[in-house]
């Protein structure tokens, strides 16, 4: 279910500026405030298909409009593009030594932080713009069976960890699901000199959101969202549009108000659930819906837990 240029080969060299472009700009801006809105243009495109039916010749893939597939979800404003990019970027930074704040990890996971318009930056964002949208188009291309979008967001994370010499999935000195050391305040040791003195002091399992890392919790969350979001998408057909509003929300986030939750990958398989059974009852619909939304909790935390808790970046 992903949305790109039609007509778009992984070499046009106009898509490929714009991604680089893309990436850039989730360096300058910060890679959560390009998620944010490339969710704010998901939704203006899902309920104003009318309006934004010139923005081109070729019908839009996935069954959205053109500004979700080319702008919200393309080289543009794409979570593989700019978040992709800008989270690179924050990494490279971190590991230049540039970034020095008051962040609670390490500051290559300071993905809410603008970078500004160092060269050296906004070069590295740009070019992992351009890996997420070939890693995109290659899922596409061949049919291969996964989201493509949120697959070359993984992809590309890990392969900036291995560009920029971070481990892979970071310290494996603790249960990689156990966050028990989170909760007791157990950090990393200093004085060793075995690590950087940056890494030091730092927790020794740091949760993608401190909030929200509960199994009970973050299941219950799901079938939440997953109700909300089957309901949108039986009521208006739109496979984005919760997805857009979940995005959407990590504004606020940025913004640095907490205990926010992070819903759009419940939101989204639950849309798709619920338009994947047409003429079926609604609440039918909406039952699968909540069961993929908390699919899509578990799996999410679970992927937090070997992926982000014991990693740098």
């Amino acid at each position: 279910m992903v949305a790109v240029p039609a007509d778009a080969g992984l070499l046009a060299v106009h898509v490929l500026l714009a991604a680089f472009a893309g990436g850039a700009l989730g360096a300058a801006l910060g890679a959560m405030q390009t998620l944010g809105l490339a969710g704010a243009v998901v939704v203006l495109g899902e309920v104003t298909p009318g309006t934004t039916g010139p923005l081109v010749g070729a019908p839009p893939a996935a069954g959205s409009n053109p500004l979700t597939a080319l702008v919200g979800l393309g080289p543009p404003l794409g979570p593989h593009v700019a978040f992709a990019g800008g989270a690179a970027a924050t990494a490279y930074a971190a590991r230049k030594g540039y970034l020095d704040t008051d962040f609670d990890y390490y500051e290559a996971k300071h993905v809410t932080l603008p970078l500004g318009s160092r060269p050296d930056v906004l070069v590295v964002g740009g070019v992992f713009g351009v890996v997420g949208y070939w890693l995109t188009g290659i899922s596409v291309r061949f049919g291969l069976p996964w989201e493509p979008v949120a697959v070359s967001v993984v992809l590309t994370g890990l392969l900036h960890r291995l560009a920029l010499g971070y481990p892979l999935v970071g310290s494996l000195s603790t249960d990689m699901l156990d966050m028990t050391p989170y909760e007791e305040g157990t950090r990393r040791m200093t004085g060793d000199g075995s690590q950087p003195e940056s890494m030091t002091g730092r927790p020794v399992v740091e949760p993608w959101l401190p909030d929200h890392y509960e199994w009970r919790s973050v299941g219950l969350l799901g079938v939440v969202v997953g109700l909300f979001a089957g309901f949108l998408a039986v009521e208006t057909g739109s496979y984005y549009l919760a997805f857009g509003l979940a995005l959407a929300t990590l504004l606020v986030l940025a913004a640095g108000v907490d205990r926010l939750p992070v819903t759009h990958h419940m939101a989204l398989p639950a849309s798709i659930g619920a338009l994947a059974l047409p003429g079926v009852d609604p609440a039918i619909a909406l039952a699968v819906a909540a069961a993929l939304g908390l699919l899509g909790g578990l799996v999410g935390e679970l992927a937090q837990r070997l992926l982000y808790a014991h990693g740098d970046t």
